[in-house]
């Protein structure tokens, strides 16, 4: 696995590869929202933050302690975009947020290195069920890459504990974007070289497909209906604006056609 290098490239470059009147190319790589779309983060922080009150006699609703964390995530990605901070890494933005819902939540006594490691647990989350499998049967044929605003350290580490076989990480930190900035679907194509048809974006999020599409790429939406917990609805329905919907990445894996040919009309 391999990190690409940093850049800031503001479109795509190379050449297009679509005439009209044909029909859409062949897909040759996938590139994959993470956070929700491949691992279950609430699942896995709510089961982090359990054993932690155990230990510690914590008075602590875990549920609402991961549902407030996540709801930090976009306030303090907005903040950089603004310029209130400069370009910060998803981490120490987990970090700002954490120290914030310790104070929130009346947690106190923890020492540095319980918060550094309950911080951490964003590099820990677990792989949806079906995410091992499914992205070795898509990467048979193709490329398999994150595209996650997560920072690079963290999506490896990920990647290492939960045994997903990606082809290489790609980062907000890779472009100094978070999606969903333009600069982070055309980087990801000019870093593989392709153009924006020949690469799909994968997510359970259609925010992030539909930015994705106005960029020129594919999309795939994916069903993850129990990514905010029992009891909590979430829009799972089938769009005809996207190219793929799937249950799961084995389901898509089976929808995409076979033998790809890199580069080839």
């Amino acid at each position: 696995m391999k990190a690409a290098t940093r850049g800031k490239p503001a479109k795509y470059n190379g050449p297009m590869t679509r005439r009209p009147g044909l029909s859409k190319p062949p897909i040759e790589a996938l590139i994959f929202d993470v956070f929700g779309t491949v691992v279950d983060w609430r699942g896995s922080i709510v089961r982090e933050v359990r054993a932690l009150a155990r230990a510690r006699k914590l008075e602590l609703d875990p549920q609402a302690f991961a549902d407030a964390w996540r709801a930090g995530y976009q306030p303090a990605m907005a903040k950089v975009r603004s310029g209130a901070l400069g370009w910060t890494k998803i981490d120490d933005l987990h970090r700002m947020i954490l120290d914030e819902l310790l104070v929130r939540f009346g947690v106190r006594g923890l020492k540095e290195a319980e918060i550094d490691h309950l911080n951490r647990v964003w590099h820990r989350l677990k792989p949806w069920p079906d995410a091992r499998a499914g992205l070795r049967a898509l990467k048979k044929e193709r490329i398999i890459a994150t595209l996650s605003n997560g920072n690079v350290s963290l999506l490896v580490d990920m990647a290492r504990a939960g045994g997903l076989p990606w082809d290489c990480v790609f980062s907000g930190d890779t472009f100094r974007h978070y999606k969903p900035d333009p600069e982070t679907y055309l980087g990801a194509c000019q870093l593989l070289s392709l153009p924006p048809e020949r690469v799909m974006m994968v997510a359970a999020h259609k925010n992030d497909l539909r930015a994705a599409a106005g960029c020129g790429l594919r999309t795939a939406f994916i069903r993850r209906p129990h990514e905010f917990g029992p009891g909590v609805k979430n829009d799972l329905k089938a769009e005809r604006d996207f190219d793929y919907n799937a249950d799961d990445f084995l389901d898509l894996a089976r929808r995409l056609p076979t033998r790809v040919t890199r580069g080839k009309p």
